[in-house]
């Protein structure tokens, strides 16, 4: 405890800050703290503490696989409410920006012994199905946009910090790549040394990471909070209005084959066609139809009638459309 002490001493002695100052504009610390608060962020993140921070030998300092899964947890599992807030927190001073580069442990899942090539390391996630899905999301929803306000897609600062956020837990893991409270430049842990021909495209890939404006534009947004007008969560697209469709009711299956239904009644919705009163009676007989499946009484031959529509079941204008028939009928 005294050493820890010491050492906390010695850590803001170094960086010229008052401890208290600090612990007050410190909104890294204020993350954290809100992480012990919840049982869920407080659990997972001890638990990737733990992993990446347990020594296996003197030559190897964790577990880099059982870290990087932990890792993948904790952001996975954990609201970004929580997770954002302690990995996108703003700086003033070098001691808040060293917690929030340390908020990933980079000396077991960040950093290694030498620096492999960014294509290389590309080429390692493209096997790994899930590494290559986030890092199809991050150039996705990060590349920049010189056609938007934000130069995000869309205007989008959420989605890009949510791919940028899927990434940690892998070999490509993305981390802070120094204690710059204010100049926010991140990067894999990779070069693009020994490239050879194909140095060109490696610089690009390495600057989709350290030069991307909307990625830079997203976490200070976020940090200073003026991302809530900015960046809606969704894409805000014109509100259309599909035209209504108006469906035609179909008859019941059985009835040409029913008893019950009353000739009369289809007889009157047919005759508007057969008389020639409307030119277009499609609307019409759809709407005869529908009194037909709506207006009966089941088990009986009653019909109740309509309050209003183009065709009405009428016992007298039935019985004189029958008798109408069998006259003719009989000549």
């Amino acid at each position: 405890m005294i050493l820890a002490n010491a050492f906390c001493l010695f850590f803001f002695l170094g960086t010229g800050a008052d401890p208290a100052v600090s612990a007050k504009s410190n909104h890294c610390l204020d993350a954290a703290k809100a992480c012990n608060l919840n049982e869920n962020c407080k659990k997972l993140r001890s638990s990737y503490i733990s992993i990446c921070n347990r020594e296996i030998s003197p030559t190897e300092r964790c577990n880099r696989r059982k870290c990087h899964k932990a890792l993948r947890q904790f952001f996975d599992r954990v609201p970004s409410e929580y997770t954002y807030r302690m990995l996108f927190c703003s700086c003033q001073d070098q001691a808040c920006a060293e917690r929030r580069r340390q908020t990933i442990l980079p000396s077991c899942s960040y950093e290694d012994k030498e620096k492999p090539n960014c294509l290389d390391l590309r080429s390692v996630c493209r096997t790994d199905h899930l590494c290559r899905s986030r890092l199809a999301d991050f150039h996705a929803n990060c590349h920049a946009s010189y056609q938007t306000l934000t130069s995000c897609p869309a205007d989008n600062y959420q989605a890009c910090l949510g791919s940028y956020a899927g990434m940690i837990g892998f070999d490509m893991t993305p981390n802070y790549v120094d204690s710059s409270p204010t100049g926010i430049v991140v990067s894999p842990w990779c070069s693009c040394r020994g490239s050879g021909n194909m140095e060109e495209e490696c610089e690009k890939f390495l600057r989709d990471f350290t030069e991307n404006p909307c990625l830079r534009n997203a976490i200070q947004a976020f940090g200073n909070g003026t991302d809530v007008n900015l960046s809606p969560k969704n894409p805000s697209f014109p509100a259309t209005q599909a035209p209504r469709v108006e469906k035609t009711p179909s008859l019941p299956d059985d009835l040409s084959d029913s008893t019950n239904l009353g000739t009369s009644v289809i007889t009157t919705c047919t005759s508007v066609e057969e008389q020639g009163l409307k030119a277009n009676s499609s609307k019409e007989l759809s709407m005869c139809f529908t009194e037909l499946t709506t207006n009966i009484i089941p088990g009986s031959n009653k019909v109740i009638r309509p309050n209003s529509g183009p065709c009405r079941a009428s016992p007298s204008a039935a019985l004189t459309t029958v008798s109408f028939l069998m006259l003719k009928l009989a000549l």
